[in-house]
């Protein structure tokens, strides 16, 4: 299967390791990056979503316009929106795009950042109720005589849109979360379940989890993997880990000169996958090929934060392990946004694609059965 490649939407050049110098939204920035990533073979990028960010859905509908083959990932918080107004929201988004739209659904694993919108729900409720969102945001999509629901956490009747996506049957949906509540929620309902970048076999283990939980839903199809990392490249080796350890160090510095991120718990994490995060970068510093969790350990265990290190090359063959364990989605983002957008597409992504489509013409095996082939074989 064709790999793809998923970059960042951000709206300023802010990151771990550097101070905004602009706008929260700063348009001709947002244009820089995508226009960087659609110049440098990425297929689409992510508009992340918080609850101080700039918002993500008109963001996401001024880029659509401004660029013409890019796709766009929308992050989207159940509780912000009723889900009949937010399918029609995307339907109308996916028609200034052309149909190049997919939907990321964010559960939400903070209470803190959950209640700054209202939100008051416990974490098993919120995924149920992601779930149920999902569940109707799909049928607006694809209805066309009016229907009624009732659910435990939404109740509408005579309800019809007159605004359909463009892509049939409709736009792509993601989700992603490291519980076993939210490989249900996700199991049953996603085309793409997506993981933070942990270790080989950690990883196997999180596959095996998503796909079991969508046998568990009834599905005769199983959600494809997407798998997150921080590339830190450089042209060799030496100078890959010297790049990642000032890396390290810009990131101490910034945390210790600016607030805590909004939502940060003064006793760790809530979220499991974060904690997931924290307790691997505690077993060590490196695994497999190029994995390495000093960034994670930085911030905190902090979203998407493992770092892989080394030559494109050495980058390149981490990542194809991946592939070989059934990630067909890779999602990138190095510390400085705009030239790491470039610097990986230029430089690690061609490699990529190369080799799946070597291995495609030559009917290779995949999937979390081949990590003991893969570990043997570094």
């Amino acid at each position: 299967m064709p790999v793809e490649f998923l970059g960042i939407a951000y709206t300023n050049n802010a990151s771990e390791t550097t101070a905004r110098s602009g706008l929260a939204f700063d348009k001709e920035y947002t244009l820089r990056l995508a226009r960087a990533h659609e110049d440098h073979g990425w297929d689409r990028v992510l508009f992340a979503y918080g609850s101080d960010t700039p918002i993500p859905t008109p963001a996401a509908g001024y880029l659509a316009a401004k660029v013409e083959r890019l796709q766009i990932l929308l992050a989207h918080r159940p509780n912000v929106s009723y889900p009949t107004y937010a399918a029609r929201s995307f339907a109308t988004l996916d028609q200034i795009s052309d149909g190049r739209l997919a939907i990321h659904f964010i559960t939400g694993g903070n209470d803190r950042e959950q209640r700054r919108e209202g939100d008051t729900l416990t974490k098993d409720e919120r995924y149920s109720r992601t779930r149920e969102y999902i569940q109707i945001v799909k049928k607006v999509w694809t209805s066309r005589e009016p229907f009624d629901h009732e659910g435990e956490h939404y109740r509408f009747h005579d309800f019809v849109s007159d605004v359909f996506p463009v892509r049939q049957p409709h736009p792509g949906v993601s989700f992603g979360g490291s519980s076993p509540a939210a490989y249900a929620a996700g199991g049953a309902e996603a085309g793409v379940y997506c993981l933070w970048g942990e270790p080989l076999a950690d990883t196997a283990q999180q596959i095996e989890s998503v796909w079991a939980a969508a046998r568990a839903a009834g599905r005769t199809d199983r959600p494809r993997i997407q798998a997150a990392f921080r590339p830190i490249i450089a042209p060799t080796e030496e100078l890959a880990w010297e790049k990642a350890h000032r890396t390290v160090e810009a990131i101490a510095t910034r945390r210790a000169v600016r607030q805590p991120p909004r939502g940060h718990h003064p006793d760790g994490p809530e979220n499991t996958g974060a904690r997931r995060l924290i307790a691997i970068a505690a077993r060590g510093e490196r695994f497999d090929r190029a994995l390495w969790t000093p960034t994670s350990a930085a911030t905190g265990g902090e979203g998407n934060s493992n770092a892989l290190v080394g030559t494109p090359e050495t980058v390149a063959r981490a990542l194809l392990d991946y592939y070989d364990l059934g990630v067909d989605i890779i999602s990138a983002r190095g510390y400085d946004l705009l030239g790491d957008a470039v610097d990986f597409g230029r430089h690690v992504i061609p490699i990529i694609r190369e080799e799946v489509a070597r291995r495609d013409r030559e009917g290779a095996e995949r999937g979390p059965h081949l990590l003991e082939k893969i570990v043997a074989g570094i």
